[in-house]
């Protein structure tokens, strides 16, 4: 086989494999379009509305577990485990800081994924530096817009340090998404970035955005969607890579 050859037969696996992991993604469209027909400001919480929310986070572990095996544990499909705890969570406003604290569990595995050696590392260059202050200080900059409003909360000993705990995580696991120079992966983190901003700023009335539930969720089932395509692209190009030395 020349390398023409070696080269049509590449285009026509990834392409394959670019079907099979749309065909896959199915039931996770499927389930968020459920939540979206079915969600409205009206909504009570339930257990039955906190499976609805959760369940498009569960279908992208099932997939990235399927897909990557159990190497994914300790990084996105657990990541994404810890989410939908969130996710069930958040549905009762009582539980606000179990889901945050869910969530940050969540940050902390994607970061650890980020690190592995799945994802291909680089040594840092100008812009990554500048991209990860640039980040430091959007956090920085939102944490301080937030204090005041932090300051009213019924818990606010509690509630701020805890929310610029996980403001610190957030920005933390996006540094190390502009590290793996993946665009899926780092898309992701920047998206979660916003869906969570905007969450914050409607919780403790910072700022009004129209249609802002379904702006926060949208963004968020696209950020774990990219987190989650991401860590599936990395598992296949570290065996493209694997399979290029071998030969």
């Amino acid at each position: 086989m020349d390398i023409l050859d070696t080269d049509a037969y590449d285009r026509r696996q990834r392409r394959n494999m670019s079907c099979a992991l749309f065909l896959s993604l199915l039931p996770f469209f499927a389930s968020t379009g459920l939540y979206f027909y079915l969600w409205t400001p009206e909504s009570k919480p339930s257990i039955i509305f906190a499976a609805v929310k959760s369940a498009p986070i569960l279908l992208l572990a099932a997939v990235v577990l399927s897909w990557n095996g159990c190497q994914s544990v300790l990084g996105v499909v657990g990541g994404l485990l810890f989410s939908a705890v969130g996710d069930w969570c958040l549905i009762w406003s009582e539980h606000f800081l179990h889901g945050m604290g869910a969530f940050a569990a969540s940050h902390l595995l994607y970061s650890l994924a980020f690190l592995s050696s799945r994802y291909a590392t680089y040594s840092s260059s100008s812009w990554t530096r500048i991209l990860s202050l640039i980040l430091l200080l959007i956090g920085g900059t939102f944490y301080f817009h937030l204090y005041p409003f932090l300051q009213k909360a019924p818990d606010s000993d509690i509630v701020t340090p805890a929310v610029g705990a996980y403001i610190f995580l957030i920005v933390f696991m996006g540094a190390l998404a502009i590290r793996t120079r993946r665009f899926a992966t780092l898309m992701g983190s920047l998206v979660f970035m916003v869906s969570d901003m905007s969450l914050a700023v409607q919780v403790f009335n910072a700022a009004k955005i129209a249609h802002g539930q379904y702006f926060v969720m949208g963004t968020y089932y696209l950020a774990q969607l990219l987190i989650a395509v991401g860590d599936i692209r990395a598992s296949e190009n570290k065996e493209d890579f694997g399979k290029w030395k071998r030969s």
